[in-house]
């Protein structure tokens, strides 16, 4: 009975150390999270309106579906510059 009794106490000293530093980890998580979004502001960027596209006699139709295509894939992020036929 003697060596189940420290096995059972060893496992327990274990559990509480891992949930003891998987606490921790979660309240210098949310603190950091806190610090930085109150002391550090936030990139503003500029949204810059896109060139026109030169779409080398395609249909205006497709070249539109094409363009909201890329801007829907791309989050908005993306531009169509140029459309070539190949």
């Amino acid at each position: 009975m003697n060596e189940l009794g420290i096995a059972f106490e060893m496992m327990g000293v274990g559990m509480i150390t891992v949930f003891v530093i998987l606490a921790l980890v979660v309240l210098l998580g949310n603190l950091i999270i806190r610090f930085v979004n109150k002391y550090i502001p936030e990139v503003v960027t500029q949204k810059v309106q896109p060139a026109t596209v030169k779409s080398g006699g395609i249909n205006p139709k497709k070249m539109a579906a094409i363009v909201s295509a890329v801007k829907t894939v791309t989050g908005g992020k993306g531009h169509v510059s140029k459309i070539e036929k190949l």
